[in-house]
C-alpha cells in the first residue's frame, strides 16, 4: 500500500518531469531548427539532437508510468506490463545517460586547450566520429537493456507464483540472489558514460579556469568581459558534473537496494532521479543563448500566425 509520503515524492516526480519534457522541448526545438537552417549537420546539433529527443520520450515515459503507478499499484504484477515499462526505462535512461557523456566530450574536445598530439588528433577529427558515437551509444543502451527481458519474466512469476510461507524479507532476499548478475551489469552500463562525463568535465575545468587565470594576468582590470565568460562555463560545467554524480549515485542506489516497490525509500529516488536530468536542462538553456531565446521566437511565431488568422 503505497503511503502518503510516497504519494508526494511521486507527484513531486512528475511536477519535474513536466518541467523537464517542457525544457527539452525546447532544446529540441531550438536544434533542429538549426539542422534544418543549416545545410551541415554540426556535431553538436546532431548529440543535442540526439540529447534531447531521447530526454523528451523519457519524461513522457517517466510521466506515464508515475500516474500508472499511482492510479494503479499492481501496474507491475500484470502480465509483459512490467517488463515492457523496465525495459523501456532502462533504455531511454542509459541513451540519456550516454548522449550527456558525450556531450561532455565534445566540450572538452572543443573548447580545452591541451597539446597532446591524440587530444589534437580527436579536435580535428571529432565531427567525423561524432555519428559513430552516437550509433555506439544507441547499440550499448539497446544491449544493456536486453536483459530485462527476460529477468522481468522471472521476476513476475516469483512474485505471481503461489507462495503461502513467503514474507517480504524472503521476497528481497530471494530478488537480490536471482538478479546479482542483471545488477552487475547494469553497474557496469552506468560506469563507462559517468566515467567519461568525470573526466572530460574535470579536463574541462582545469583548463577553463587555467585560461582565465592566464587572461586575468594580462588584463588590465579584474572585470574582464573574457574572464567573467570563463567564470559563467566553469559554473556550468561544474553543475552538469554535479548533477551527473548525483544521479549516478541514486541510480545506483536504487539498482543495488532491496526497497519495496512505491515505498518512501524508492519514491524518493525517484524523485531525484527525475530532478537531475532536468536540471541539467535548465543549466543547458541557461548556458546556451540560442536555447534561452527559442521560447520568444516561438511565442513571436504563434502571434504572428494569431494575427494573420484573425484578420
Amino acid at each position: 500500500m503505497m503511503t502518503s509520503f510516497a504519494l508526494f515524492f511521486l507527484s513531486i516526480a512528475i511536477i519535474e518531469s513536466m518541467a523537464g519534457l517542457l525544457g527539452t522541448g525546447i532544446i529540441l526545438a531550438a536544434s533542429l531548427f538549426s539542422c534544418i537552417r543549416s545545410k551541415t549537420r554540426s556535431p553538436y546539433d546532431m548529440i543535442m539532437v540526439s540529447l534531447s529527443s531521447s530526454r523528451f520520450i523519457f519524461h513522457s515515459w517517466n510521466i506515464l508510468d508515475l500516474f500508472i503507478n499511482i492510479w494503479h499499484e499492481h501496474y507491475y504484477g500484470e502480465e509483459n506490463v512490467g517488463v515492457v515499462s523496465n525495459t523501456v526505462y532502462v533504455f531511454l535512461n542509459y541513451c540519456s545517460l550516454w548522449f550527456g557523456a558525450w556531450l561532455s566530450v565534445f566540450y572538452c574536445i572543443k573548447v580545452a586547450s591541451f597539446t597532446p598530439s591524440f587530444f589534437i588528433w580527436l579536435k580535428q577529427r571529432i565531427a567525423r566520429l561524432v555519428p559513430w558515437m552516437l550509433l555506439t551509444s544507441w547499440l550499448c543502451s539497446f544491449t544493456a537493456a536486453i536483459p530485462f527481458i527476460w529477468d522481468d519474466y522471472a521476476l513476475q512469476r516469483n512474485f505471481t507464483a503461489p507462495q503461502p510461507m513467503t514474507n517480504s524479507s524472503a521476497v528481497r532476499t530471494t530478488w537480490k540472489d536471482r538478479f546479482g548478475l542483471l545488477i552487475l551489469l547494469c553497474n557496469a552500463s552506468t560506469a563507462l558514460p559517468f566515467i567519461l562525463s568525470v573526466v572530460s568535465s574535470v579536463l574541462l575545468i582545469r583548463s577553463l579556469w587555467m585560461h582565465r587565470r592566464c587572461m586575468q594576468h594580462n588584463a588590465s582590470g579584474f572585470r574582464d568581459p573574457s574572464s567573467e565568460a570563463y567564470i559563467s562555463a566553469i559554473k556550468s560545467v561544474f553543475s552538469l558534473l554535479i548533477l551527473y554524480i548525483i544521479y549516478f549515485i541514486c541510480l545506483l542506489l536504487l539498482l543495488c537496494s532491496d526497497f519495496l516497490p512505491l515505498s518512501d525509500e524508492e519514491s524518493i529516488c525517484v524523485a531525484v532521479l527525475a530532478a537531475c536530468p532536468t536540471g541539467h536542462t535548465l543549466v543547458l538553456i541557461w548556458s546556451n543563448p540560442k536555447f534561452r531565446e527559442q521560447p520568444a521566437r516561438i511565442w513571436h511565431h504563434i502571434n504572428c500566425h494569431g494575427r494573420t488568422a484573425s484578420t
